[in-house]
């Protein structure tokens, strides 16, 4: 009996050295997939802002007509925009603009195109 106890005491650490080993593979395994999976959703990220860059910009060699919610970007005026969207009646169609003059990056407008707009 004496034997076999000190048999199975000398193959323990043999044991434990092997469950060590499949720890640390099982821990790479797992450091890879949160690997892959943070590029995956960074490369999506990339992918939807190059998508949100091209509104409003060429796009196939052509210019993108205005959407009819229109969101101001930094440095347009109404005048600007009306010239862009073809609307010259900006002020009207939107009662939430009170003075003309403080038009702000983020306003949010409605374009209502009374003539093609202009290319450039």
């Amino acid at each position: 009996m004496a034997a076999t106890r000190r048999k199975e005491l000398s193959s323990l650490p043999t044991k434990v050295a092997a469950c060590e080993t499949a720890t640390c593979y099982v821990a790479l395994c797992l450091v890879a997939l949160i690997l892959v999976n943070v590029l995956n959703e960074s490369a999506s990220a990339v992918a939807g802002a190059e998508a949100e860059m091209v509104r409003g910009q060429k796009l196939g060699g052509r210019r993108r007509p205005c959407d009819e919610i229109y969101v101001v970007e930094e440095g347009e005026t109404l005048h600007t925009i009306s010239d862009k969207c073809g609307d010259p009646y900006i002020v009207e169609q939107n009662p939430h603009i009170h003075d003309p003059d403080d038009v702000y990056p983020g306003l949010v407008l409605k374009i209502t195109p009374s003539y093609p707009s202009k290319t450039t």
